[in-house]
């Protein structure tokens, strides 16, 4: 019977031939438009991703993206991932359970810090899914355990319905946490420790968070395995997050105070052209993306970057890993202090505080 089975041919640069797999392995490398071999595939990798190589239009922009985040993970430490302590939620282990549920409603996080004295003698760490669990389960044995509502007249059809369901009102939510035993183990690491060493360590324990313990062992931040997740995949919103949309409003004084995830095209909107040609401005989608380009790193809270002519931005909010609030203003007529000092890559930090007045 003859072999009808269809086979795809490689260039024939690429064809097998009795030369080495090294020889292969070259012509492999010619192929996808490489320079010099290396011998590293990280460096290859890097070479292909970047913009404007040959073979970078294999990618899309996101593919791109996701697989550097991927490669830097590497150079990332704990505490350039972590949230810092002053935004830290936490609560004390004696704080009662109807307080509790106000924190868990408050801070719409399904994970929380439990310390003792401080936040620098941490306990451990409650999760909602376990709150809620014994809430229903002391719910459930309060409505089956009848009482004097047991003994009352079958034909209360309310009394009933509590001994087959749930007493919810009959709950004592004044109980301190301390005594459920919800109390779950964290992790305690350095900040120094790599990121992706923390996402394994992560993976194996099944601990989804961690506290940024400093030289002195007191606590210095919080992450989670959402913010691990983030550095690969970008920011992860779900229903329960601010269904508000970015926004860019106008000040009384001229000013205009934005959120840093407003898109480049509102931008565009609001101020003309020049924002959105600004360098950069075509490999990112918002200002907050602009800003980073701009200053070659995560901007600081109080730093002050030029704009397009005639305006200069602001950081008003921003943590360890992107900035949240900024202000756009009509560029005043200052010149930053006198530096000194090693500054991080992309230039010195200018903030609100270092300007000087030009006489």
């Amino acid at each position: 019977m003859p072999d009808t089975t269809e086979t795809r041919s490689l260039p024939p640069s690429l064809a097998p031939s009795s030369e080495s797999g090294e020889g292969l392995f070259e012509r492999l490398r010619a192929f996808l438009g490489l320079k010099q071999p290396s011998y590293s595939l990280r460096d290859d990798l890097e070479e292909v991703l970047e913009d404007g190589a040959p073979t970078s239009s294999d990618f899309t922009p996101e593919e791109r993206a996701m697989l550097k985040n991927i490669l830097g993970l590497r150079t990332l430490r704990v505490g350039d991932v972590a949230v810092p302590r002053a935004d830290i939620v936490a609560v004390a282990k004696d704080i009662r359970i109807g307080e509790l549920l106000k924190v868990f409603a408050n801070a719409v996080h399904s994970r929380l810090v439990v310390y003792g004295e401080t936040l620098d003698d941490p306990v451990g760490m409650v999760h909602i899914r376990d709150l809620v669990a014994y809430l229903t389960n002391r719910a459930s044995q309060t409505g089956e355990g009848g009482g004097k509502g047991a003994e009352a007249g079958a034909g209360d059809d309310s009394r009933r319905t509590r001994r087959a369901g749930y007493d919810v009102a009959a709950l004592d939510l004044s109980e301190p946490l301390a005594e459920t035993g919800l109390l779950r183990h964290i992790l305690f690491v350095p900040p120094s420790m790599p990121a992706i060493d923390l996402l394994v360590k992560m993976q194996a324990t099944r601990v989804h968070l961690a506290l940024v313990i400093d030289e002195y062992g007191g606590s210095d931040g919080l992450v989670s395995i959402e913010d691990m997740v983030e550095q690969v995949v970008g920011d992860i919103e779900d229903e329960h997050d601010d269904e508000i949309g970015p926004s860019i409003t106008q000040e009384p004084d001229g000013s205009w105070i934005a959120d840093a995830r407003v898109g480049l095209d509102e931008v565009r909107e609001t101020f003309g052209e020049a924002f959105a040609s600004m360098e950069g401005a075509e490999d990112v989608d918002t200002l907050g993306g602009l800003l980073v380009t701009l200053a070659g790193r995560v901007p600081v809270r109080g730093e002050i970057l030029p704009g397009p002519p005639g305006y200069e931005f602001e950081v008003l909010d921003a943590d360890p890993r992107r900035v949240k609030r900024l202000k756009i203003a009509p560029a005043s007529d200052r010149i930053p202090a006198e530096p000194a000092g090693e500054f991080p890559p992309g230039g010195p930090a200018r903030t609100s505080d270092d300007m000087v007045v030009r006489s």
